[in-house]
């Protein structure tokens, strides 16, 4: 972990040993440490997930992704992934991670591999990467509900929701049904597409389902207040209804209605779709937390950026996850302590790709704005 706090620029295996060692085996020893040795990541993410809840009081639980482009097909759970962000078809690795909202920052404390199931069905493909047989594929809602169900496990209980981006899930329904069968709130981004209840005075008797983004334009628009994690507020235009999820078992008492909010953009262009849990929150609150899903988008990219996360060459599954969770333990543990950094590395996370950034001195003494405008709304367009 210290190789990855000091060492500036690409962190190689050799550049890595290099920095924290002189001895001719040093490289040797730490590309066996993270490909081939035994350890067990999970006790090391449960320590660090304590660790971190101890510093601070925890707002959310937000669900990020990684995507980290890979050459060639020998890289565990490598494929083509159509990413959102850049509008691309990659071949890569997907990870899904569980970050702690923690003030103004979300630090990473547990990652699921996404594995297609071509890698759990083909015995060799298992063999070579070394996957537990206790392993199978598993959808991206499933693999979220999992993650939820372990923050459940390693933390005291909280009532932080779960923010998460599902809006490229055509299960995003499911992960939503697991979440309330857990009795957790939630600030969701979902499909446009996604099938809901109208509720209210005008929809009487059993309403058929309508697709979430042509029902909320009967909705009313509010201006409200978004408020960041790092204290940028901005006013905005929300558009909200209430609905239901189908699906209920027959004869089942009513689930209680979720909020279904959108922002309102210029030149009638759509805005992201979100579903809460939080219908007794002010829109204010509530749309303040769906901005935390940027903030996992600007943690991966400092973990990319500065602490290796693109830069491990490893192919087998647990070499994956001891790589993950080095990665993360040096990245919550310099943004938790706030401990000097190199002067290769800024003292605060990348740019946010929206309207809100922070202000920051630099490791070289300058001082000025990480804060960028953009035009497309508080909340990203959904794809």
């Amino acid at each position: 972990m210290a190789g990855l706090l000091i060492t500036p620029g690409k962190k190689s295996v050799r550049r890595l040993a290099d920095a924290v060692s002189g001895s001719p085996t040093a490289v040797q020893s730490l590309r066996q440490f993270v490909s081939l040795s035994p350890w067990d990541w999970d006790p090391v993410m449960e320590e660090l997930t304590r660790w971190a809840e101890s510093h601070g009081r925890v707002s959310t639980w937000a669900i990020g992704r990684a995507v980290m482009p890979k050459r060639g097909d020998r890289s565990v759970g490598v494929h083509r992934h159509f990413d959102p962000d850049s509008g691309r078809t990659l071949n890569c690795q997907l990870g899904l991670g569980a970050f702690l909202g923690i003030d103004a920052l979300h630090v990473p404390v547990d990652w699921r591999l996404l594995l297609p199931a071509p890698w759990t069905e083909d015995a060799q493909l298992r063999r070579r990467a070394r996957i537990p047989d206790d392993v199978c594929h598993r959808p991206l809602w499933a693999q979220a509900l999992d993650l939820v169900d372990t923050l459940e496990a390693r933390t005291a209980p909280t009532p932080a929701p779960v923010v998460a981006d599902m809006s490229d899930d055509p299960d995003a329904a499911l992960f939503l049904r697991g979440l309330s069968q857990r009795a957790r709130d939630f600030v969701v981004a979902v499909p446009p597409h996604l099938k809901v209840l109208p509720v209210g005075d005008r929809t009487p008797g059993s309403p058929e389902p309508v697709d979430a983004r042509s029902h909320v334009s009967s909705g009313n628009a509010d201006s409200v207040l978004v408020t960041a994690p790092d204290g940028h507020r901005q006013h905005t235009r929300v558009r909200s209804v209430l609905v239901r999820l189908p699906g209920a078992r027959p004869g089942a008492t009513p689930e209680y209605p979720y909020r279904l909010f959108t922002d309102v953009l210029p030149e009638s262009r759509p805005g992201s779709m979100w579903l809460t849990s939080l219908t007794h929150e002010r829109l204010d609150n509530v749309a303040s937390l769906a901005t935390h899903r940027t903030w996992t988008t600007t943690a991966v990219t400092g973990m990319e950026r500065h602490f290796g996360l693109l830069d491990f060459e490893g192919r087998s599954f647990p070499g994956w996850y001891h790589h993950m969770t080095l990665v993360s333990a040096a990245y919550t543990y310099q943004r938790l302590t706030h401990r000097p950094v190199p002067r290769h590395m800024p003292c605060c996370p990348a740019p946010l790709p929206e309207t809100f950034g922070n202000d920051c001195t630099w490791s070289d003494g300058r001082t000025g704005s990480t804060r960028i405008q953009d035009s497309s709304g508080i909340f990203p367009a959904a794809a």
